[in-house]
């Protein structure tokens, strides 16, 4: 440690997103690579659910009834889904759509985030859990499939799926999604920086970049 460098700038940073949102997943790797480019600051990154589709049924749709849904068909989704795979590659990103097979309800990974943070591990199984999704279409939905997730960051399987059989912290994550409504939070994501500003999108990193250093000059 070098005792005469000057203490790094803290400020927080909440990210209201979905594990099943692709922006969400650009959004936070490009909130990564502002991270890694700026080492003077010490960011403390909340995760905060957002439930875009709460009436989902608990075992989640097939995907084409999904897309059906959404897009009105196979051709305006395949398009959607080519721009994301182009914007994704620069952040390390590998959309595999095609691989999807059901659209899960994001509760219970979003739960595996919270009960991951006890352990200072919510960053990482954040990351996992979009890579698992977006690049191998595993079912988000399914315990055994969190369960693996939470392995594969070191954390006891075994303790995950008890927590996830428990139904703790359901009624924290409809709580936070409330409370992402009542700010007027209707699109994700959205970052929240220093509990004062707050902008919605997958920012480039410059962007997210300006409204950190306006946190840090109002102190």
């Amino acid at each position: 440690m070098n005792l005469l460098a000057p203490p790094r700038a803290r400020v927080a940073v909440e990210v209201v997103f979905d594990l099943v949102c692709p922006w969400c997943f650009l959004g936070s790797r490009r909130l990564r690579r502002l991270l890694r480019a700026r080492p003077d600051l010490s960011v403390d990154i909340l995760w905060r659910p957002f439930l875009l589709h709460p009436d989902l049924a608990p075992q989640g749709v097939p995907r084409q009834d999904y897309l059906a849904r959404k897009f009105g068909g196979e051709e305006r989704a395949r398009r959607v889904h080519g721009t994301m795979a182009e914007l994704g590659r620069p952040e390390g990103i590998e959309f595999r759509f095609d691989r999807i097979r059901r659209v899960p309800h994001s509760l219970d990974a979003h739960r595996l985030v919270r009960w991951a943070g006890r352990f200072g591990a919510a960053d990482q199984v954040v990351d996992a859990l979009f890579e698992a999704y977006f690049t191998y279409g595993a079912d988000l939905g399914d315990p055994s499939v969190l369960a693996a997730v939470a392995a594969g960051q070191e954390l006891d399987p075994t303790a995950a799926r008890r927590f996830l059989s428990s139904g703790s912290e359901v009624e924290a994550v409809h709580a936070d999604n409330l409370r992402a409504h009542r700010l007027g939070i209707n699109g994700v994501p959205c970052f929240v920086v220093a509990g004062r500003h707050a902008i919605a999108g997958a920012q480039e990193p410059e962007v997210l970049e300006r409204l950190l250093d306006v946190a840090l000059v109002e102190g």
